[in-house]
């Protein structure tokens, strides 16, 4: 059975609040008492109890994370980097996945404010809406969240954004320069981050290829969705030359589509993914990818947590530059 404090307390002749003093390492105890406790301590492998510690500090030591699915690889990176930090730092998370049903947004956000949490982190853009900021602002006014990779307004939330618009604005860009004559975008499902990944699209369009028919298609999230949305496009429109997937694992379906139909990359055709993830570098061809800095986006939300625990002001919206890393699905710049 674990010893408790009081059981120390016994075992040394002392008050429970001297052996308090000696687990938190305050003053005022002497140094043979000191040393008495902690041997006693030691022997008997004290841990402190966590909870009981909170009643008194009023800390739970304790961060929610919201994820609306766990299976998606992009935002599961994104919590085993915060959770690594956060634990770093002494504190606990508290993980759910919470499905893109918004009433269940409520339920969870409603659950952690019954924990006790001292802060919250909300994974992706699609938590940005009114029936979130609602909830927040009815179950947790009081305490740091913090939104990656977006931001609603709210007197204690705060946004770390990834600017995916200008980076896609530069991959048409980039496509241009390679020779592309007529780029496409495809992406899975709408969501605040895609449509803005869409405008950088339509943005980059207007720039560089005025006269084009802008083609930028919502194809669903299945592995079937994906591959006849690609197959489709290329029998309509065989003049395609460049094709941005929003996610990379669209992309990896989008090149095996594109081999099934003869389809050479990046001779006859380019490809260019989103987020940089594993699955560019394993690709055959290797992918070239938009890093949305998934990494930076996610120490600064813990960063940001930490300072506004401390009592310290950041910034209300974080934009974070994103960078294209060049492989091989995509042609050197013409010279």
């Amino acid at each position: 059975m674990q010893v408790t404090i009081y059981d120390i307390a016994k075992m040394a002749n002392v008050s429970a609040s001297t052996v308090s003093r000696v687990v938190n390492n305050k003053a005022n105890v002497s140094p043979k008492t000191r040393a008495r406790i902690l041997k006693l301590l030691a022997e008997h492998n004290y841990v402190p109890n966590e909870a009981a510690r909170g009643l008194v500090t009023q800390s739970s030591h304790m961060i929610g994370v919201l994820i609306t699915d766990i299976r998606t690889t992009q935002h599961t990176q994104g919590v085993y980097y915060i959770e690594r930090e956060l634990s770093g730092h002494g504190y606990s998370c508290l993980i759910h996945n919470t499905g893109r049903d918004e009433e269940n947004w409520v339920h969870y956000v409603q659950e952690l404010s019954q924990r006790k949490i001292e802060a919250l982190i909300l994974m992706g853009s699609i938590y940005q809406s009114d029936t979130m900021r609602e909830a927040i602002q009815l179950y947790l006014p009081n305490i740091p969240v913090v939104i990656c990779n977006g931001y609603f307004n709210a007197p204690n939330a705060y946004g770390i954004v990834s600017d995916e618009q200008t980076g896609v604005t530069d991959c048409v860009a980039l496509l241009h320069e390679t020779g592309c004559r007529r780029p496409v975008f495809l992406m899975n499902q709408s969501t605040p981050s895609n449509e803005q990944k869409k405008q950088g699209f339509l943005a980059g369009l207007n720039r560089f290829y005025p006269e084009a028919e802008p083609i930028a298609l919502e194809i669903g999230n299945s592995h079937e969705d994906i591959a006849a949305a690609t197959r489709e496009l290329m029998e309509r429109y065989p003049d395609i030359d460049g094709i941005v997937y929003s996610e990379d694992d669209l992309a990896m379906i989008g090149l095996r589509v594109l081999a099934d139909l003869g389809r050479r990359v990046p001779e006859d055709v380019q490809v260019i993914g989103i987020n940089n993830s594993q699955f560019s570098r394993l690709s055959i061809p290797t992918l070239t990818s938009l890093d949305n800095m998934l990494y930076d986006v996610s120490m600064t939300a813990v960063r940001h947590i930490m300072a506004l625990l401390s009592g310290q002001r950041v910034s209300k919206k974080m934009l974070i530059c994103t960078e294209i890393v060049r492989r091989d699905s995509t042609l050197p710049t013409a010279p």
